[in-house]
């Protein structure tokens, strides 16, 4: 029996695609728990429509990253915290704290998204990249400045 998948099934295949399965195992499992459709004209209609709407979510979402890209190129953001002898930080600039100084630039950008090469643990400019979407990514400089007491 031929099938449709609108769930990704391990062995068989990803969403949206035709599958030859037999018969008992389409009818007592697969149908049943959602995992396909018969593979009729309607089914496949309403799959593909689906999957074109998938894509073009997926397209409005990379130019948003790209957009946010575009105007966060050359950003530099001030982090200041306590040091103590010969500029080292008590303990690590983190993403959060990255993702805190950004937000107050006026961009949200989750702190997943960050990524951080080696640890910040010193006063001086560092380079930081954000990941924003699979193929569109920003670097960014970070300087961390002492605390003022």
């Amino acid at each position: 029996m031929k099938v449709v998948l609108v769930k990704d099934l391990e062995g068989y295949g990803v969403f949206g695609d035709v599958v030859s399965v037999k018969d008992g195992f389409a009818r007592n499992y697969l149908i049943p728990r959602g995992i396909a459709l018969p593979a009729t004209e309607g089914n496949l209609k309403h799959v593909k429509g689906i999957l074109s709407q998938r894509a073009r979510k997926l397209q409005k979402e990379k130019e948003k990253a790209r957009e946010l890209a575009k105007k966060m190129e050359g950003l530099m953001l001030d982090i200041y915290r306590r040091v103590g002898e010969k500029g080292r930080l008590f303990g690590s600039v983190t993403a959060q704290e990255i993702a805190q100084a950004l937000k107050e630039k006026g961009f949200d950008v989750d702190r997943k998204k960050i990524v951080i090469k080696t640890p910040i643990k010193e006063v001086g400019i560092y380079t930081i990249t954000l990941k924003l979407y699979t193929d569109v990514s920003v670097d960014l400089k970070v300087e961390v400045k002492p605390e003022k007491t």
